[in-house]
């Protein structure tokens, strides 16, 4: 009897066991494929804003193959109207030459040349005068050019501001709106500008963190994103990205910036005869008493 008991004892042991395995095994298996899940997320909208921004590259090389080919055209054109001006001087020299040696009959020979001589004076006159035009042509298309450049540039890597100075300068630029921020660790979500933001993870010394953000009500997360490195949101509200920065990194907490367009689609829509609406600004940036306020910042909130 005592025999079959141990037996019996030894079985529910071994059920025991192995039922605490297969639990493992399947919260283990759950935890991987909501990891992979999350993985293909992230990839996928990687994936989407790698495919906005080559979009953005094509339209950019379009607008300076356009402008480049406008540039040649100009270039050639200016060439010929130069090589006819050479010309023409040479033509003109040789009739100088010719009626000082006394090759040019008088009376009415003399007249022809003179005829030809003012012909080609007139004809030097509209040269240089298509010459000025051209030049003038070549000057505007190589300025538009570099405008060209420097705003696709300026649209594709944005500015960084790494310090509170820098950002003052791109404030008082008066291109975009900017609200600051500091963020403690918390589940909970706090207002900024544009955005809804929440800091999940710091990490002072790798430097880098996670945040989760409300756009257009929806959810997102950024993972492992390091200093300096610039977020970029597409809001439907927005006529350009809202930019985040962050460019300081403590032990659970991170202070930075975001950067919005001053104007909606809907307000640039509006007559120039009419003000336009323009965001909100934050309350002020505190400074001490001997300088002038600058950026705007808004306070934090409890959680």
């Amino acid at each position: 009897m005592a025999e079959q008991f141990e037996e019996n004892e030894n079985t529910k042991e071994t059920g025991f066991a192995a039922w605490g395995l297969n639990r493992w095994l399947l919260v283990a298996s759950v935890a991987l494929l909501v990891v992979a899940g999350i993985a293909m997320g992230y990839g996928y909208r990687q994936q989407i804003l790698a495919d906005h921004l080559t979009a953005q590259q094509s339209m950019a090389n379009a607008t300076i193959n356009e402008m480049q080919g406008q540039l040649n055209t100009v270039t050639a054109k200016l060439n010929e109207v130069t090589a006819a001006q050479q010309a023409a001087a040479e033509a003109q020299a040789k009739q100088a030459a010719a009626r000082a040696n006394g090759k040019t009959g008088g009376g009415k020979g003399t007249s022809a040349a003179s005829t030809r001589l003012k012909e080609l004076q007139a004809r030097i006159d509209d040269q240089q005068k298509q010459l000025k035009d051209t030049q003038d042509l070549v000057a505007k298309n190589r300025a538009d050019l570099e405008g060209s450049l420097s705003s696709t540039k300026d649209e594709l890597n944005g500015s960084i501001a790494k310090t509170h100075e820098e950002l003052v300068v791109l404030q008082k630029r008066g291109e975009r709106n900017y609200f600051e921020f500091d963020l403690t660790k918390s589940k909970q979500f706090q207002r900024f500008g544009p955005l809804t933001l929440s800091l999940r993870r710091a990490d002072a010394k790798h430097m880098n963190y996670d945040m989760s953000m409300v756009v257009d009500d929806n959810q997102l997360s950024k993972k492992r994103v390091n200093l300096f490195e610039p977020i970029w949101i597409h809001t439907e509200n927005e006529s350009q990205p809202v930019q985040v920065v962050v460019n300081k990194i403590s032990k659970n907490s991170v202070h930075g910036y975001i950067s919005a367009p001053k104007y909606r689609p809907s307000e640039l829509a509006v007559s120039s005869t009419a003000a336009p609406a323009t965001m909100t600004p934050a309350v002020e940036h505190p400074q001490p008493p001997a300088q002038n306020p600058e950026i705007p910042k808004q306070p934090d909130q409890p959680e």
